[in-house]
């Protein structure tokens, strides 16, 4: 039995909490004063945001592993300033030996990185030497680009594959993964600027809601797996693959449209020394593209609300769980779309492909095969389309503000983990892969505010702040409004952002909107402090039908906890305490519960809110 106590709960202070301001930085101050964002959490009425059409045309030359490419940007001005210099990003430069990193890496991982041939903007060419370029570079303009203006920018570029395969580079020497493979228009945005913090490998991405054509010339042999729609099957398939190919798009069955041995026997693609593949994806942050001579090739798809989805995957020979990444795909999408979140998947296709990041790209995901645990490979994909909502859906600035989108994905596969697994084991889960080594780990990086920017934060400190602290917040906040509340709020904060940058405090204005509730104080709370979860019990008494539990919030956070009681004839009885319990007051709490029986000890239990010293939690009476 559980029951659930509310207004029964006294609190030591009964003073009311004024509603708090959060603490906002200069710049983000700045962006409000100036209308481009709300305090209702909605773009402001002068919200904007710089957008770029890009038509790119790049080739996979798989002998050499070298990707060249040319490329047209059409890059609108829409902020009201005067842009004096274009801000150019590359992210594989991360490869090159003088690349600052979080970490070390092999000889492999490194590259000579990008090489510029020609870099032009309308009709203008300039003299730019690439050899010293980082991750991200500025090009000073011979004529500014005014407010409200276009320009147009040609770059013919090209560089090497690295031999290690972690976000992109090659997964085999034949099996390649090609991202962040194109110099691209860094973001511009209301708030920083010109977005020029280098990419380390550990933060992820930043990018404009761009426009893409993609024209990719792949040798004969080789299949291309993209972000997008894929426009010519009829010119790169032959008969009998674009025949198993255009059946996959309607059918909830795994259509098996390439074996291993047909991949290598020349019969799949047109005998063409070299093919040329065409995509095309509009308003997505990003896009990426993966090739192999001899993956098999599934695919199926999945009827959602207003469309069919196609679900591919790409994979060695023989990997068990890659043989049915197929249909766990078309699940989760169908379970993202009606359950949580609760919007439809965006996008017309979602590929698998087996690799070495674990890495989610637009319409994309690049996977480790875990064939000795099914149901960890199957959370590994959960969790790596979940970001198609964070932080494709919403175009949310991971570089900075990792949280906002590594700690919704951990959510949801949490969320849908409870579904594929039952709750025991999904629980069971996320508390041994993504609680424990948090909550054991006393040493000061674990307690730095999730707030901070996460490119100030390192090793375990990042990955706990953006991952496990930040999604036990989204539970707790599930927990305190409860399941209808907390949608309504989220479907708010998303739709208010689908296709726009929020930042955090667009999160908290919004969830405070959407829930019609001053949570500020649990987003001081959750966010802005050094706290963790450790609850204390510091007396336990019963006079007649009334118990009163004392305990000290000693962690601070203010988390969700059932008292167990245990009465002198045997049964055990539950109570629920939400963290609205802590709302007035979060450091103490009188629990004064109305009882019919003896009770012979009380225990708090915060489950998934794993507490940092169990043993002070029961007490005997």
């Amino acid at each position: 039995m559980k029951r659930f106590l509310y207004a029964l709960v006294m609190v030591v202070s009964m003073q009311q909490v004024a509603a708090q301001e959060l603490y906002m930085p200069r710049n983000i101050k700045k962006a409000f004063e100036k209308g481009t964002r709300d305090v209702s959490g909605a773009p402001g009425k002068n919200y904007w945001q710089n957008k770029g059409i890009y038509n790119v045309e790049v080739k996979v030359d798989a002998a050499t592993k070298t990707v060249s490419g040319k490329e047209t940007i059409v890059y609108s001005n829409n902020s009201p300033d005067e842009l004096q210099e274009l801000a150019i990003r590359f992210v594989n430069n991360l490869h090159k030996p003088q690349s600052p990193r979080s970490g070390l890496v092999s000889k492999d991982f490194l590259s000579s990185g990008l090489h510029i041939k020609s870099f032009i903007v309308n009709g203008e060419k300039y003299a730019v030497n690439s050899d010293d370029w980082g991750t991200v570079e500025k090009v000073k303009l011979n004529k500014a680009l005014k407010a409200g203006a276009k320009a147009e920018v040609k770059i013919e570029w090209e560089y090497p594959l690295s031999v290690q395969s972690g976000r992109e580079g090659q997964i085999d020497p034949e099996t390649f993964y090609v991202a962040y493979s194109f110099p691209r228009i860094s973001v511009y945005d209301d708030y920083n600027g010109w977005d020029m913090l280098p990419h380390s490998d550990r933060q992820e991405f930043y990018n404009d809601f761009n426009d893409y054509s993609f024209t990719i010339s792949a040798p004969k042999n080789f299949v291309v797996w993209a972000t997008g729609d894929f426009l010519n099957p009829d010119a790169v398939l032959q008969p009998e693959y674009l025949k198993r190919y255009k059946a996959s798009l309607k059918s909830d069955k795994v259509v098996h449209i390439a074996s291993e041995q047909e991949m290598r026997s020349g019969k799949v693609t047109k005998q063409n020394k070299w093919n040329v593949w065409k995509f095309k994806a509009s308003h997505i942050t990003d896009f990426c593209f993966a090739l192999s001579s001899h993956y098999v090739w599934d695919g199926a798809s999945v009827q959602l609300k207003t469309k069919r989805a196609s679900v591919q995957s790409a994979y060695k020979a023989g990997a068990k769980d890659f043989e049915q990444y197929v249909d766990w795909m078309r699940y989760n999408l169908d379970w993202f779309s009606k359950k949580w979140p609760g919007v439809e998947y965006p996008y017309n296709v979602m590929t698998a492909i087996q690799g070495y990041a674990d890495m989610e790209y637009p319409m994309m995901i690049n996977d480790t095969s875990i064939p000795d645990d099914l149901r960890d490979a199957r959370l590994t994909a959960d969790h790596e389309i979940a970001h198609t909502y964070f932080p494709f859906y919403m175009g949310i600035n991971e570089t900075r503000y990792a949280f906002m989108d590594e700690g919704w994905a951990t959510t949801l596969e949490y969320l849908i983990g409870i579904d594929e697994n039952g709750e025991a084991a999904a629980k069971e889960f996320y508390k041994n892969f993504r609680v424990k080594k948090w909550i054991k780990d006393p040493s000061a990086e674990q307690d730095q505010p999730i707030i901070t920017m996460s490119t100030q934060v390192s090793g375990a400190g990042y990955g706990n702040n953006s991952y496990v602290k930040a999604s036990l917040s989204y539970l707790a906040l599930k927990d305190y409004l409860g399941d209808d509340l907390f949608k309504k709020a989220l479907l708010h904060y998303m739709d208010n952002w689908n296709g726009k940058h929020p930042v955090p405090w667009d999160y908290f204005n919004s969830m405070n909107t959407g829930s019609g509730k001053n949570l500020n104080w649990f987003f001081q709370n959750w966010f802005y402090t050094n706290n963790y979860i450790d609850l204390k019990i510091t007396g336990a008494s019963q006079l007649n039908d009334l118990l009163t539990v004392n305990v000290d919030n000693v962690g601070g956070f203010a988390i969700p906890f059932d008292a167990v009681l245990k009465y002198e004839d045997g049964s055990v009885e539950k109570l629920h305490f939400s963290p609205g319990l802590w709302e007035k007051n979060e450091k103490h709490a009188d629990l004064t519960v109305p009882i019919k029986k003896k009770v012979k000890s009380v225990t708090l239990d915060g489950d998934l809110f794993m507490d940092y010293t169990p043993d002070n939690n029961t007490r005997t009476l």
